[in-house]
Formats: C-alpha cells, structure tokens, sequence
C-alpha cells in the first residue's frame, strides 16, 4: 500500500470512528512515512525511537484532526515538531557527538550547507519553503508535492519560483 493524502485521510477518519483495523493499517503507513521523513535528518540508531515518539504523538492528537483539511500536512507539522523537539534534547545533553560520529570528516561541507539551507528557508514564507523543501530537497515529483501540502500544482510551482528568487535575493546580499 502507498501512502498518498486520501488513502491516510480515509485510515484517519475511520480510525477516528474506531475501527481498529484501519487505526493499525494507519500506524503502520505512517511509520513508514515517518521513517523515510527521519532517515535523512537523524542518525540510524535514533530512528526508531524518534518515530515511536512521533506515533505516540499522533495518537494522543488523533481527535485534534480535522476531516476537513489534508492529513499528510497534519502529520508532517508534528513530525517536524518532533525532530526539533529531538535536536533541542540532543543539544541541550552536550550530545553534539552526532556530527562526529554520524559524519565524517569529509561531510562537513554538506552538513554545514544543510545547515545554511535550513537556516535561508526559515527566512521564507512556511509555503514556499514547504514547497521548495519537497520538490528540490527530498525529490518529490509536483503532483507529490500537492498532495502533501494540499495546494493544488500551480500554487506549488509558484510557491518554488517565488522562493527560489527570495533564496537567490538573499544569497546576493550576503
């Protein structure tokens, strides 16, 4: 099964009703979303917990949904929240051994542009930098990127080339 926005909407809903089946069926496509989410922003043998967390989240936030607005936004928004959330702890512990350990010496110049990208986007508008995010940074096709932030594909194009411009603005002056 793909999880795509109308299959998880429909888990959501009924999980909602309290069907188990499709509350187990939701759980387990959204730990796999929230794997691959992780994979690319935490070390290897963090993941697993940090995605428990995260589920243990969406279930005590399960009655907060509203059947009317897009599910995977919904579960990205605390999902983010949860790796900020994660990085503060790691940081806050003197755990900085994550660049270290997780990267070598040789991957210091991406994580410290992994670190200037997150840092411009932050300066953008949350959907252009969504947008931008999605398609150009995790390689998700336009239509892909629709339905994940639930605007339609011209408004996700617009939201990447009006961004891209501010990114390029802003790299200019510095």
């Amino acid at each position: 099964m793909r999880a795509d926005e109308a299959t998880l909407a429909r888990l959501m809903m009924m999980s909602q009703k309290g069907d188990k089946q499709a509350y187990a069926t939701l759980l387990s496509e959204c730990q796999r979303w929230l794997s691959r989410y992780y994979s690319r922003r935490i070390a290897p043998a963090q993941l697993d917990d940090l995605v428990q967390e995260t589920l243990m989240a969406l279930h005590n936030k399960l009655a907060t949904w509203d059947s009317s607005r897009p599910f995977l936004p919904w579960m990205a928004a605390i999902a983010r929240y949860r790796w900020v959330d994660h990085l503060r702890r790691l940081y806050r512990a003197d755990e900085c051994e994550l660049v270290t350990d997780f990267a070598g010496q040789d991957d210091e110049p991406a994580i410290a542009a992994r670190i200037s990208i997150d840092r411009l986007l932050g300066m953008l508008p949350d959907p252009q930098a969504r947008a931008i995010e999605l398609v150009k940074i995790e390689g998700l096709s336009i239509a892909e990127a629709s339905q994940a932030t639930g605007q339609s594909e011209s408004l996700v194009k617009v939201n990447i080339h009006r961004g891209l411009k501010k990114l390029a603005h802003m790299v200019e002056k510095a």
